[in-house]
């Protein structure tokens, strides 16, 4: 059973359809992360979970139980957001027991809360602080444990990460994987940083315009994306893309070059789109195609080079120190066995 159902979800603001008629189970313990832009929908669809938006129609159930028209108090959630919003004249310990002090939550029970999420997260010599006196990471672990210690059913995440730093993002990634390996809760996570996604989720809930594009592991939907868009929102540097079309003899090809596919990527002739991972373009004095350097990205412990052929341009992914230069000729080959075939007018995966 899923701990978490939406049922034909429908959400509309000022009379648009931002969530039209979606489906989704979350199941107990996983750590589902909605990925996607600016817009498409993920954090209304979060806000509706844990009851702070209205919904139009459809269903959702928590635990079992059709919590729709519940209070989000009612909903057994525990929810991070972006903004810390920690109260600036409590101290740490106040910030994070606000919340059962309120409900009326006998004091050692409190204590005994507090003390468990202060030492999973690290806040034990910080509880008698105030929020001015804490590093952006620590008051995001502030905001964080005051969640936990209502040891909720289901734990929302709505962007936590994006105000911090890159160091300090990376150390709270995993300081929360971390923190779902001991807990086995069900956290449902949002973020537009397909970083986070693929570090992060159990299962990964891509979404467009309102609409879910593709559901599954961070290494299916990278390895196997269901569509053009899923394919070039994950990965960096992107996907390379090439127009081209399907031959009978099962070739792809391009105006100026054809590639031979494996017999199992047969199909019937259409025009097609190329796609290809970076890491799956590889130069070599043996390759088979030619191009000339475009462009070197040095990246530290890789470099990024693009070689133009044809009227395209291509990403390759290079791991050693070799040098090269705009306007090299270089050879390279294609991971013909890894290669994303999608068709031009659909843009859905052959």
């Amino acid at each position: 059973m899923p701990h978490v159902a939406l049922r034909k979800l429908t959400i509309r603001l000022g009379g648009a359809a931002i969530i039209d008629a979606l489906d989704l189970d979350v199941m107990r313990g996983e750590f589902l992360v909605l990925l996607g832009p600016s817009g498409c929908g993920k954090s209304t669809l979060l806000h509706s979970i844990a009851g702070l938006t209205e919904v139009a129609g459809g269903s959702i159930e928590i635990g079992g139980r059709d919590m729709t028209d519940a209070d989000p108090s009612e909903r057994g959630i525990g929810m991070v957001f972006q903004s810390y919003a920690l109260y600036p004249t409590m101290t740490v310990e106040r910030n994070m027991s606000f919340g059962l002090r309120v409900a009326g939550t006998p004091k050692a029970e409190i204590a005994r809360r507090v003390e468990r999420a202060a030492h999973m997260l690290q806040l034990g010599p910080l509880l008698g602080r105030k929020p001015a006196q804490l590093s952006g990471g620590q008051r995001q672990r502030v905001a964080i444990g005051r969640a936990l210690v209502r040891e909720a059913d289901v734990y929302l995440f709505d962007e936590p990460l994006s105000n911090l730093d890159a160091k300090l993002r990376a150390e709270l990634r995993r300081e929360l994987k971390l923190l779902h390996q001991r807990l086995g809760s069900t956290m449902i996570y949002v973020t537009h940083d397909q970083v986070e996604a693929m570090t992060l989720a159990t299962r990964v809930v891509v979404m467009h315009a309102g609409r879910i594009q593709q559901i599954g592991t961070p290494a299916e939907v990278y390895e196997r994306p269901a569509n053009l868009f899923v394919a070039g929102f994950l990965g960096a540097p992107a996907m390379n893309f090439v127009n081209g079309a399907l031959g009978p003899d099962g070739r792809f090809e391009h105006a100026g070059f054809a590639l031979e596919l494996p017999a199992a990527r047969a199909h019937a002739p259409c025009a097609a789109v190329l796609g290809v991972r970076p890491e799956h373009v590889s130069i070599s004095a043996r390759g088979a195609l030619a191009g000339t350097v475009a462009l070197v990205e040095p990246m530290g412990n890789h470099q990024v080079v693009w070689i133009a052929l044809d009227g395209v341009q291509l990403a390759a992914i290079v791991n050693d120190n070799r040098v090269f230069a705009p306007g090299q000729a270089v050879a390279f080959d294609i991971e013909r066995e890894r290669v994303s075939l999608f068709g031009r007018e659909s843009g859905l995966r052959l």
